[in-house]
């Protein structure tokens, strides 16, 4: 019994933070990127967290390494060496999964709080490993198990995009140690594990879930809130309490909330200006809960009605995005402009027939940006824009229309799933999108 309670402590102690997925959620994604490599080996590395007391912005952990291990913490790495049957000239290889920990930092702790470490005997429960070990132990694990496997290495591997990232520091420290002989890691993991990510599990939609209703209730708030003479400013921060006391742990992204002529700024982030009557405001803003961002995108009148040219805009916006919506094919619809069968291009084509600007040309031109992309464990998810969108698939779609000379930009965005018989859901749909409900609820009805 005592045992089972100091278990029990323990994981409240290292879990409580975040809404994790049972561990065997973890473990299976690991066994399915396992069985990409080939008979490899996995290494990836958590990052460091600061010692400097002074930075105020508390830890996140990488996301592919939450995503195979739902481990919060710092400073962890992981090794997974896939089984691979005997040949003539090697034995047949067992699976292997290690979780190692760093030794607890008990003066850095005081700061940053208690730590999980190795030799916690209750560990690989905690965490769901096969095993746990020490992190001065990494070095001779990856000998050991270098000596029998014929794969190649994978690694999270800088990139002329990347030259630093999570695993830079653990990659140089183990080459440092001729960890690796005269080989090492020559193969980038990251495309293997946003194959897997672009098809999102149960427990990820309903982590999306929650995060779309807190960020749903948010926008909401500012639906009553918005009128002329408020700061733009005072919206941000009121979505952010919002969604905030709804379980959300941080934003998913700095909020845009832009007015008048910052309503055709797309990524405007100032969000201080003093909202003016006759104007538009675009709210781009949504919350992140357990790791798992959303993203949501509203247009307002500050007065609370639409003037006849405002609304004559929204309501190609809206068109554009219905028209995506009713165009998608599970399996065969891509969201990117260029790809066949993609959505970008039926949006695109009916704003381009809908209206015209001040100058009698097509609105096509003031459409400026993609129709969407994935949501995940980060807005723009890393996911694979190859694979045709079916079940499992988060992204978003959210035509707009910016239009400096009239200060009026307008965006609607709602982040979708598909389900598993292919159907589109819409994450936000108790969020008003049609003009007139947009209305009643700035009205208060």
């Amino acid at each position: 019994m005592r045992k089972l309670l100091v278990l029990i402590v323990l994981l409240v102690q290292f879990s409580a933070a975040l809404d994790r997925q049972p561990n065997a959620d973890y473990q299976a994604r690991r066994h399915a990127l396992a069985a990409k490599t080939k008979g490899g080996i996995v290494l990836m590395f958590a990052p460091m967290e600061s010692e400097n007391t002074n930075n105020l912005f508390s830890f996140r952990q990488d996301n592919d390494f939450f995503y195979l291990t739902g481990w919060p913490e710092p400073g962890a790495a992981l090794l997974i060496q896939a089984s691979a049957a005997a040949t003539d000239k090697s034995p047949a290889i067992a699976y292997t999964e290690i979780l190692f920990l760093p030794a607890r930092n008990y003066p850095q702790e005081k700061w940053t709080g208690p730590k999980l470490g190795p030799e916690n005997s209750e560990a690989a429960k905690i965490t769901g490993f096969d095993q746990v070990k020490s992190l001065d132990s990494l070095r001779d694990e990856i000998v050991r198990l270098s000596e029998h496997q014929g794969g190649p290495i994978y690694a999270d591997l800088p990139t002329a995009h990347e030259p630093t990232n999570a695993s830079s520091p653990g990659l140089q420290w183990l080459a440092r140690a001729n960890a690796f002989g005269h080989g090492g890691p020559s193969v980038d993991v990251k495309p293997l594990i946003e194959s897997l990510r672009t098809v999102k599990d149960a427990g990820e939609i309903e982590r999306l879930r929650k995060a779309s209703q807190a960020s749903v209730a948010a926008h909401i708030a500012a639906m009553h809130a918005v009128k002329p003479g408020v700061n733009e400013s005072y919206i941000a921060a009121l979505m952010q309490f919002e969604w905030g006391k709804r379980g959300c742990d941080r934003p998913a992204y700095s909020p845009i909330v832009g007015s008048g002529l910052n309503s055709t700024v797309l990524h405007y982030a100032q969000d201080s200006e003093t909202m003016q009557a006759g104007d538009v405001v675009v709210i781009d803003a949504a919350g992140e809960y357990s790791m798992y961002a959303m993203d949501i995108t509203r247009t307002l009148p500050i007065s609370g009605k639409f003037t006849p040219r405002q609304r004559e805009i929204y309501d190609i916006v809206l068109g554009a995005q219905q028209a995506a919506v009713a165009a998608f094919v599970s399996g065969k619809s891509k969201i990117r402009t260029g790809q066949p069968d993609s959505l970008h291009k039926v949006a695109y084509d009916y704003i381009n027939t809908h209206g015209k600007d001040l100058h009698g040309e097509p609105l096509g031109k003031y459409f400026i940006h993609g129709l969407g992309h994935y949501v995940g464990l980060q807005v723009h998810d890393a996911n694979d824009y190859d694979q045709p969108l079916g079940p499992g698939s988060v992204f978003t779609i959210e035509p707009g229309i910016y239009i400096p000379e009239e200060k009026i930009g307008v965006r609607i965005e709602d982040t979708f799933y598909v389900d598993a018989n292919g159907k589109l859901i819409n994450f936000d749909e108790g969020l008003p999108s049609k003009a007139e409900d947009v209305e009643k609820m700035m009205a208060g009805k």
